[in-house]
């Protein structure tokens, strides 16, 4: 029976170039197929902050941090808190990452042209026991590049082999089929769509001029996850994390809307945890956006006052950076989906990066002088366009002139000025001493320890409403989707498992012909991070498993 390629991989993101990269590397026919016009290649990798999370990297010993594997794998079970007979091939994969992350990881990257910038940051920190969530110390490794750095090896090396003959690049082919000849699954069907000329995020038309059906010994899954589709997340969404947002913004455009999910499922494969998701609770409306209801994430520092809609100060431990997830729980029990940042212009010009390749053109671009330039400014030029442009920043020279601003711009005037003033002249009365009993003032403190937050990070402890720190600035945040933890149940060899055998079982059966990889598989196994994840783990999780699915279906075909 004839066959059009080897293996057909269906996704042109980060997992997907993984995949075929090491298919075409063993000398493997391979036919890449992506919904998108071929300017999208690389998929959400490309808009990524290019995180990587490193275990005890050269970029941590000489930033002086101790760091080990036992240590890495603690933080990743205590993170991940594994409680379901679903998580039984989860937590192969976690572990079986955490060697990677701790072993080859970076010397098979840094092989591959890539580089990272020498101070490394400390996300989701926790504040709970040694053996709850959070990172014990920094490892959020920042690619040299950002997302479009960390991209270009992999579409170099996908390029290569169409060059050569061994793939081949189809865009505009959407797919709406899987079937299977004798169990296997070897064929994909779908649509193709009319050429468009949408720039890189921006909606495509969704024209249909065509079908086609196409005929691999392999079919490997790489079509990303639902955080474009909300009305999937608002479906999948779990009681533990309250009542679902009104309000939501998307961190990823609408293409990426789980579809492919339904099909593999349709076909017989598994998905499991399909609660387990990761939305970010610092986001704010694009002023200049790119897809619809496009957000950005604030990647803050540890000193910004954290406030509900009607003023009160979020509880210990939910400091800006510590624990998104905890976080969100408690935004979704009091009965609005927003919250407010207060700050002043000190802390906003230290502490406020924002996430994305396109906010941060001077690491972006690999460009030493522009980060430099960053470093002396007083406000990052794309944080300061926010603060002129975004509907969400008030900004203003005193706390009445603010109050009033923060009302203007929400539906109920929910703030009263005296109660904010008490908050945070309390707070600012623990600053006079240098021993506090404010966790979060003492979690300051702390940061500036590690010499990477004092270099760059953390803002001097200091009074907020000094009028020498001023202005004073406050930032409305919404929820904004991101990633989805669950997805495709596959095994160390990234095979989707049959959805007829008990989860995990040792009885589980891979559905023959059919791998899945990156944020379809839930980075590794149908949920690699379980309830919550330690940041840098997700473009890592895209690489690990698509390699991984890419070299078991090279050797299968073989």
């Amino acid at each position: 029976m004839a066959y059009d390629a080897d293996v057909i991989v269906i996704g042109a993101g980060l997992a997907g170039l993984a995949a075929t990269a090491e298919l075409a590397d063993a000398g493997r026919r391979v036919i890449l197929l992506d919904q998108e016009p071929e300017v999208s290649m690389g998929g959400q990798a490309h808009w990524s902050f290019g995180g990587l999370f490193f275990v005890d990297s050269p970029e941590q010993r000489r930033m002086r941090i101790r760091d080990s594997h036992d240590l890495a794998l603690q933080d990743w079970l205590g993170t991940a808190g594994f409680d379901r007979v679903e998580d039984h091939w989860p937590r192969r994969w976690a572990e079986a990452y955490v060697d990677f992350a701790a072993g080859e990881k970076r010397t098979w990257l840094h092989a591959q042209g890539v580089r990272f910038f020498p101070v490394v940051g400390w996300a989701e920190r926790g504040g709970y026991g040694a053996t709850g969530h959070g990172n014990s110390v920094p490892r959020f490794h920042i690619t040299w590049g950002t997302g479009p750095g960390l991209v270009e090896p992999f579409e170099r090396r996908v390029r290569a082999g169409a060059s050569r003959g061994l793939v081949d690049l189809r865009f505009r082919h959407r797919v709406t089929g899987l079937s299977r000849t004798a169990g296997a699954v070897d064929t994909v069907s779908g649509e193709v769509l009319a050429p468009s000329d949408a720039e890189r995020g921006e909606a495509s038309n969704r024209e249909v001029t065509g079908s086609f059906e196409l005929r691999a010994q392999a079919v490997i899954v790489t079509s990303g996850g639902i955080g474009g589709n909300h009305d999937i997340v608002r479906k999948n969404w779990p009681e533990r994390l309250g009542t679902p947002p009104k309000h939501m913004l998307s961190g990823v455009p609408a293409h990426v809307d789980g579809e492919m999910l339904g099909l593999v499922e349709a076909a017989g494969g598994r998905m499991i945890n399909r609660d387990r998701m990761w939305h970010y609770t610092e986001g704010i409306e694009n002023w200049n956006p790119v897809w619809a209801k496009h957000g950005i994430r604030i990647l803050p520092g540890p000193s910004s006052l954290w406030f509900d809609a009607r003023g009160r100060r979020l509880p210990v431990p939910l400091f800006p950076g510590f624990d998104t997830l905890g976080t969100l729980e408690h935004i979704m029990k009091t009965g609005y989906d927003y919250t407010w940042f207060v700050l002043d212009r000190r802390i906003i010009g230290k502490e406020f990066a924002l996430s994305g390749s396109e906010q941060n053109p001077d690491l972006t671009g690999r460009s030493i002088r522009g980060v430099i330039d960053r470093a002396r400014s007083d406000v990052p030029g794309p944080v300061r366009a926010f603060m002129e442009h975004g509907a969400d920043f008030v900004v203003e020279k005193d706390l009445p002139a603010l109050v009033r601003g923060m009302n203007a711009i929400t539906e109920e005037p929910l703030i009263d000025e005296a109660e904010l003033r008490r908050e945070i002249s309390a707070r600012d009365r623990e600053i006079a001493n240098p021993f506090t009993k404010d966790l979060q003032v003492m979690a300051m403190r702390g940061t500036r320890n590690y010499l990477g937050d004092k270099l760059i990070r953390t803002a001097a402890p200091h009074r907020v409403l000094d009028p020498k720190a001023g202005p004073l600035i406050a930032v409305r945040l919404h929820i904004l989707t991101r990633k989805t933890l669950g997805g495709l149940e596959t095994d160390l060899s990234s095979r989707v498992l049959e959805g007829d055998s008990a989860p995990g079982s040792a009885g589980e059966t891979p559905l023959p012909g059919l791998y899945a990889a990156g944020e379809a598989a839930g980075f590794g196994g149908g949920g690699v991070h379980g309830y919550r994840a330690l940041e840098g783990t997700f473009l890592g999780g895209c690489l690990f498993s698509g390699r991984t699915a890419g070299r078991a279906a090279a050797k299968a075909v073989g």
